[in-house]
């Protein structure tokens, strides 16, 4: 009995736990705005395009798609476990607060939030809540994801330029001559966020902020985001 109780727990059904179906990976994309990304990809490739580029997009980048796809390639990366850790801490009474914060911010208006970006160029922020600030954007990969989302879309739409006048490049070529830009996109990028969370959050209180960035910060969370940025460009 002892011996057939180890070959079980030695057996690969019991060393490795069972990796997750891509669909369980959906409601931790809503949670950590990785939905929103996949939403954002076709809107922002269609401007300028005729009406069959865009419907042809439309289908490529569906969202839908993108995100499943997305989904399987990370399945591999996880357990059911590590994914019920993030969930667990990404749905938290905390952090419902912060992103409720964030979403009175775009259900008030943008005029609050560009009257706020007007005073922070004459009174800086305090340097406490600057710091926490920028140890989230850190941890939720928020600039580097919004980076990552504008510089493959202008890659994109730069690939589908030189196709429509006939001529040809590969991947890593186009890659090398807009890299000049995608400094320029994360600079822009940073401030844009860092603006955005020290206006959102501006009611919290510090120790309340600290705790949220905690969060993001525990293992299970930031193993979904680093797999995510990583995952995301192929």
């Amino acid at each position: 009995m002892r011996l057939l109780l180890i070959a079980l727990l030695l057996s690969p059904v019991f060393v490795h736990a069972a990796a997750p179906k891509a669909e369980a990976f959906a409601p931790l994309f809503d949670l950590a705005g990785i939905r929103l990304l996949c939403e954002q990809s076709a809107p922002l490739l269609q401007r300028g395009l005729d009406d069959t580029q865009q419907q042809q997009l439309a289908k490529v980048f569906a969202a839908d798609s993108l995100c499943l796809d997305l989904a399987k390639r990370l399945a591999g990366k996880f357990d059911q476990a590590q994914l019920q850790q993030a969930q667990s801490l990404l749905e938290s009474p905390l952090a419902q607060d912060f992103t409720a914060a964030e979403r009175a911010v775009g259900e008030g208006g943008a005029q609050g939030l560009t009257a706020y970006r007007k005073q922070l160029i004459e009174r800086a922020p305090r340097e406490d809540r600057l710091q926490l600030v920028r140890r989230l954007d850190a941890a939720a990969h928020t600039t580097i994801l919004a980076t990552l989302l504008r510089y493959e879309v202008g890659k994109t739409q730069a690939f589908l330029a030189l196709q429509g006048r006939g001529e040809s490049i590969d991947e890593k070529d186009l890659s090398t001559q807009t890299q000049a830009q995608e400094q320029a996109l994360r600079t822009s990028s940073a401030e844009a966020v860092e603006s955005f969370m020290l206006y959102a959050y501006r009611q919290m209180p510090s120790d309340k902020l600290a705790d949220y960035v905690a969060l993001y910060e525990q293992p299970a969370v930031v193993q979904l985001l680093d797999s995510s940025v990583q995952v995301l460009p192929e």
